[in-house]
């Protein structure tokens, strides 16, 4: 069994010839399309293909986001296989079998890569800045983890937590946790219908979700390595500042009234304990929460 996973909000006009694209390459095998309405408010009507029992809509009653979407799609599927695809037509139905011959080559999940991307340059640039931060701080092995055409095994998500905007990082998790994963090229097309839900407050979102899949994946069970490094930074440039005030007023007779300086180094020094403290208290949480 095949499940193709749909999110949209606001696609009328462009589910009808997806819809048709995927049953033509889906001819023939098993498999089911969950189309996950997040909340749109533009009429949409699936009483066309009501009745092709394959074909399932699931809808949230107001604007949840697509990590939402994608968790209710996997809640209300059966496949073995698991495809994402978005409902904007720049993903291509006739790339699907590439992903499904992957999967049928022992591989546990296939991302995609868009070649000759049609999106705008804001939306190129900010992928560009993800993609180099996430393989130079994270390792990461995509060249295209952003796409949003991906198929994998139900069991590799299976631990997986989708909240806020993390699915983006699913890939990740999947790689960190020892599956074989590959990559394919797939056509990306222009979106001929509807608006992009890419604008520039996405691309701040964008940036704090980034920062948070670094933490979250390079010190989720080592806290301490994390806040004790800036706390231990923060530490001793007060203890610096503060030693060096020390030396002018027994040596050189410095008042240190006239130093403000001085101040600067204490706070320093009682923020930096503060962020190790920080640290050793998420070791605390880790260690107890490993016991359970």
């Amino acid at each position: 069994m095949i499940s193709v996973i749909i999110p949209f909000y606001n696609e009328k006009e462009n589910l009808p010839t997806l819809i048709d694209g995927l049953t033509k390459v889906l001819k023939g095998r098993d498999y089911e399309i969950l189309l996950i309405d997040d909340g749109s408010v533009d009429k949409y009507q699936i009483s066309n293909i009501k009745y092709q029992i394959n074909i399932k809509l699931v809808k949230h009653k107001k604007r949840l986001g697509k990590g939402q979407a994608l968790k209710t799609g996997i809640e209300n599927s059966s496949g073995d296989t698991i495809i994402f695809m978005d409902a904007d037509l720049q993903d291509e139905p006739k790339d699907l079998p590439a992903f499904i011959e992957k999967i049928d080559q022992g591989y546990d999940f296939v991302n995609g890569i868009r070649k000759k991307r049609e999106d705008n340059e804001l939306v190129k640039f900010y992928s560009r800045l993800a993609k180099n931060f996430l393989q130079f701080f994270l390792h990461s092995p995509y060249t295209d983890i952003n796409c949003g055409f991906k198929a994998f095994r139900r069991e590799v998500i299976k631990d997986f937590v989708f909240y806020g905007n993390n699915f983006r990082f699913f890939p990740l998790y999947v790689s960190y946790n020892g599956y074989k994963v590959t990559e394919i090229e797939v056509k990306n097309n222009p979106r001929r219908f509807g608006k992009s839900k890419f604008g520039p407050s996405k691309l701040v979102t964008g940036v704090f979700d980034t920062l948070t899949a670094y933490f979250l994946y390079k010190f989720a069970e080592k806290p301490l390595h994390f806040f004790g490094t800036i706390g231990g930074i923060i530490f001793f440039v007060g203890f610096f500042i503060s030693f060096y005030l020390t030396i002018e007023r027994l040596f050189f007779g410095v008042l240190l009234v006239t130093r403000p300086l001085l101040w600067l180094g204490i706070l320093l020094i009682i923020i930096g304990i503060q962020v190790g403290m920080t640290g050793i208290i998420g070791e605390l949480i880790v260690y107890l929460s490993k016991k359970k």
